[in-house]
């Protein structure tokens, strides 16, 4: 067996020490490199980009307001028990928003009984790390008996199944398969009613600088056609880009090194609009485009120097040219992505970042990678809002290579690495082994945790099929 310090390489900390806002620290500059990686990204393209930027905002606009009067709303939800027929029905509102509801995936009684018993795990270890260590509502948890009985769940597999379907394939030959989702362990949150702490704002993981980098998602050519002036043929759907992109150059604490199509929490809890829920963007092509490109473009006046409307008009923002800095907005090497309303005044966020409907424990919210999502600042309600942050990932050799080291911190019960190092759970009572996940989890369920061999499905494309038997070979089968 690996040793819990071959497996941990980073030092110990909670989910403040991912992000610049929640550690306290300053945003240092970018180094010069990033002025030079800019030049390059757009470089004979200027003309085209400029165009597109003026095309965006315009776009945006529009967008902008019918997100801002339809709020919520705007949110597809889809019943588990209808679930094949309702994605199907909701597809082209859920490839345009990038988030969604499934309800139901887990009985409302079995999903709220999961908190106290983490809840009891927490009693029985004092000893757990979470944020903030004073009055704690993020715990550093991954392997309580909740969490992996969730991520092994048949239903719960179920549903990550049919939405990696909704991702496409533009390379049939891409290793990527979408019919055998990995798990990946991640934190839970149990928030308290009138917490203000937890209040992190707009932000998108999966890296920041990154999304820039020719060494990052530029591995792929995820983003080319934006960078070319064409964010109108940009796919966010398209999983073939995204096999080769690297997510983590900086090896951050929390950094997901591993490609979720989705992120994702299964619901603890009841919980409405401003009770400590989450808030998204919901215009996942437009947000991106934006996001990317913001950092090319300066206005001529600022906003003491014109009025909103004025500041925000397409006449009033021009390509930086030759002063052009290394800034790219919010993008901290080693910290995820964050967003605010003086760095990217066009998206509206105080208007457009919207929260996710009514949920109920069993509820499972899912969200795009890219999509730019926040926690409400404080939560209004009267009680606790509950949730396990499991995303959706697929098979592809970067995320088995994971799930090869994340079995690994499973069995000796220290956080996965992607996470905070140290001992974690290793010395927790009640701590789940190999031997309690076999006795609840079915066979899917265990090839999700790395625990059995890997099956190709009869409809797999050659690539599909390919990965497969590399990963068998990776996971030691």
């Amino acid at each position: 067996m690996t040793t819990a310090a071959q497996t941990q390489t980073k030092r110990e900390g909670d989910i403040s020490d991912s992000f610049v806002s929640l550690s306290g620290t300053a945003r240092p500059p970018l180094p010069q490199k990033f002025l030079e990686l800019k030049k390059t990204l757009v470089h004979g393209l200027e003309n085209h980009v400029i165009d597109s930027w003026n095309r965006l905002l315009a776009e945006l606009k529009r967008e902008n307001k019918t997100i801002a009067e339809g709020g919520p709303a705007v949110i597809p939800s889809v019943s588990f028990k209808s679930l094949d027929k309702d994605l199907a029905k909701f597809r082209g509102e859920i490839e345009k928003r990038g988030v969604a509801v499934i309800r139901g995936v887990l009985p409302e009684d079995e999903a709220r009984s999961f908190k106290y018993e983490i809840e009891e795990y927490v009693r029985q270890n004092p000893q757990t790390k979470a944020f903030p260590p004073h009055d704690p509502q993020v715990y550093e948890l991954y392997w309580s008996a909740p969490q992996l009985r969730a991520r092994a769940h048949p239903n719960l597999l179920k549903v990550q199944v049919a939405l990696m379907k909704l991702w496409r394939t533009s390379d049939p030959e891409s290793p990527i398969s979408t019919s055998q989702p990995l798990s990946y362990a991640d934190r839970l949150r149990i928030r308290q009613p009138g917490d203000a702490s937890f209040a992190l704002g707009p932000h998108i993981d999966g890296g920041s600088v990154e999304r820039w980098e020719l060494n990052g998602y530029g591995r792929g050519g995820v983003y080319d056609k934006i960078f070319e002036g064409s964010w109108e043929e940009y796919d966010p759907w398209d999983a073939s880009t995204r096999v080769s992109a690297v997510v983590d150059n900086y090896n951050g604490l929390g950094a997901c090194s591993m490609f979720r199509m989705f992120q994702g929490w299964l619901s603890m809890s009841t919980t409405q609009p401003f009770e400590g829920t989450l808030m998204v963007t919901p215009a996942i092509k437009l947000s991106t485009a934006y996001l990317l490109l913001r950092p090319f473009f300066r206005p001529i006046k600022d906003l003491g120097q014109a009025s909103p409307e004025a500041y925000l008009a397409a006449e009033n923002w021009e390509y930086a040219g030759a002063d052009m800095t290394s800034e790219l907005h919010g993008a901290t090497p080693g910290h995820g992505q964050e967003l605010d309303d003086i760095l990217h005044p066009h998206l509206d966020l105080g208007n457009t970042m919207v929260h996710v409907p009514n949920i109920k424990p069993g509820d499972y919210v899912i969200w795009h990678c890219d999509s730019i999502h926040a926690v409400d600042k404080v939560h209004k309600g009267k009680s606790d809002s509950s949730v396990l942050y499991i995303p959706v990932c697929p098979l592809t050799e970067m995320n088995a290579r994971y799930l090869v080291r994340q079995r690994d911190a499973f069995l000796n019960g220290t956080p996965g690495p992607d996470f905070p190092g140290g001992r974690g759970e290793a010395d927790h009572i009640n701590r789940q082994t190999q031997l309690h996940l076999r006795s609840y989890a079915t066979t899917d369920g265990l090839r999700a945790f790395g625990f059995e061999r890997l099956v190709a499905d009869a409809t797999d494309t050659s690539g599909a099929k390919a990965i497969t038997s590399m990963a068998n070979e990776i996971l030691g089968f």
